[in-house]
């Protein structure tokens, strides 16, 4: 089974910077798309960033354009979210995922981000 281990949460002031990390294990890291998404209490999971397989596109929300960015290390199987000018609604635990397919696709556990003075 794929595993994804998400690191670099945190509580920080607003307009810190963070940068996650997600490492991916047990599967071929070089053939998927992966994104970050984030989760609010009484809110959808939303899409932060994504990026595609050979890291050339990338996406990001709207809410996050211009301060978020997303990267990957295919040599090393990480995936990266370095997190610029914080706001507290940034506030929220942020998920990494791996797309192959709609069919098969994996998540990691989580890492909170508290963004707070």
């Amino acid at each position: 089974q794929a595993q994804l281990v998400e690191s670099g949460g945190g509580l920080v002031q607003p307009g810190g910077s963070l940068r996650l990390s997600c490492a991916a294990s047990r599967l071929t890291f070089r053939l998927y798309d992966m994104n970050w998404y984030r989760q609010t209490p009484g809110k959808e999971r939303e899409l932060v960033a994504g990026i595609t397989s050979d890291g050339r596109r990338t996406n990001y929300a709207a809410s996050v354009k211009g301060r978020f960015t997303i990267s990957r290390d295919n040599a090393k199987n990480t995936v990266y979210l370095q997190m610029n000018s914080l706001k507290p609604e940034d506030t929220g635990v942020y998920y990494c995922n791996a797309v192959l397919s709609p069919e098969l696709y994996y998540w990691g556990q989580g890492t909170q981000v508290t963004v707070s003075s």
